[in-house]
């Protein structure tokens, strides 16, 4: 079992930058790869970045390319993502997400996650 905790939320202007964190807790030794994922109302959970647990293999949605930065700290056990350039369009509730299925890489596809987060809600007026 792995517990997870995002922080971070807001309400933020257009431009803006914006940091949230996901820490981490329990059996935390068993998680491969680690992701962000965000959803609206209406609409399907989805990928915004994901990153290996044991190797710095990293991917990013397109439509965060450049903005949004993925980090993960082992000793720590936590996961942040940096948005920066935030736009309206990034209004949703975002989600961390861990997987504990052994690869060496990480892991694209909402039902390869095995734990999430509550979920925080990130906001951004024009």
């Amino acid at each position: 079992q792995v517990d997870l905790v995002e922080s971070g939320g807001g309400l933020v202007q257009a431009g803006a930058s914006r940091r949230l964190s996901c820490v981490a807790s329990g059996h935390t030794n068993s998680i491969y790869y680690a992701g962000w994922f965000r959803q609206v109302p209406g609409k399907a959970r989805e990928l915004v970045a994901t990153i290996s647990w044991i190797n710095p293999h990293r991917y990013y949605a397109e439509f965060v390319q450049g903005r949004f930065t993925i980090a993960r700290d082992n000793e720590q056990n936590t996961l942040d993502l940096q948005m920066d350039g935030l736009k309206p369009d990034d209004t949703a509730v975002y989600y961390c997400a861990v997987g504990v299925r052994p690869t060496t890489t990480y892991r694209s596809g909402k039902d390869d996650y095995d734990y999430w987060g509550q979920g925080t809600q990130v906001t951004v007026s024009s």
